[in-house]
């Protein structure tokens, strides 16, 4: 049985939530099956490269031989056909699984511009919208995958290296010698003799410390009046001002 399927994915944000979509209809037009995936999160190529997965496990479901595929994807039919190096390794990884899928079928796939894939992409948008998966006739079974787990490269300069553990190093990080508080010095045991004298200093009463008067003529006594005054100026802190006595 010949199929065409339009695919189309999307990603608002890139990366950011996603969908990817897929329409198939039969040689009259006829839609057989289309569904909206909803991915929380994912960029456009890894959504286009998703609607094409989607597109080929509901091909299969429907028993399809022979599928007519479009996509307004460029880069994504043109990695499909070798044309273009997958330099991702996640993308790498999706295409093999892809191209496991497409084995069972007699695939056929073209570009075409966007205003001419509407039908996809209205079914991904609306999947965004609602952050969930719309459809008709959806996937019922999705296969386990095929695709190896990505592998991180390790290529430094042409290169391949790995973790080193040096003799005495310690696996977590560390901070520098230089960096690192050193330690502050005990103070030196006091002997019994210092022992007693610091203990009586700290336990002998704060005193003021001398002074020396200035040798300063006698001043005549004051009177009682001149007392009380010379009081309550020191209790509000004024300057006190010695009575004459011509204010007596």
């Amino acid at each position: 049985m010949r199929v065409i399927i339009n695919i189309d994915g999307g990603s608002r944000g890139n990366p950011g939530p996603g969908a990817s979509a897929f329409v198939i209809k039969d040689s009259n037009g006829k839609i057989l099956s289309q569904e909206g995936y909803f991915i929380p999160h994912c960029t456009n190529n890894q959504a286009e490269y998703t609607a094409l997965k989607l597109a080929l496990i509901k091909a299969a479901e429907l028993g399809a031989t022979e599928l007519d595929i479009i996509s307004d994807s460029l880069l994504l039919v043109k990695q499909y056909l070798g044309e273009y190096k997958i330099k991702n390794p996640d993308l790498a990884a999706r295409m093999q699984e892809i191209r496991t899928l497409a084995r069972a079928f007699s695939i056929r796939i073209r570009h075409v511009l966007r205003h001419l894939n509407k039908e996809p992409d209205a079914l991904a948008n609306k999947a965004m919208d609602l952050k969930q998966s719309v459809g008709f006739n959806p996937i019922k079974h999705f296969p386990a995958p095929t695709a190896p787990a990505v592998q991180p490269d390790n290529t430094v300069n042409g290169v391949a290296v790995e973790i080193v553990r040096h003799e005495g190093q310690p696996s977590g990080q560390t901070q520098p010698a230089s960096a690192q508080a050193a330690p502050s010095p005990k103070p030196a045991a006091a002997g019994p003799a210092q022992t007693d004298d610091a203990a009586q200093k700290m336990l002998a009463p704060a005193t003021a410390p001398e002074t020396t008067a200035t040798p300063q003529q006698a001043a005549p006594p004051a009177s009682g009046k001149t007392q009380s005054r010379a009081a309550d100026k020191k209790k509000t802190g004024q300057h006190v001002q010695p009575l004459l006595f011509e204010d007596l």
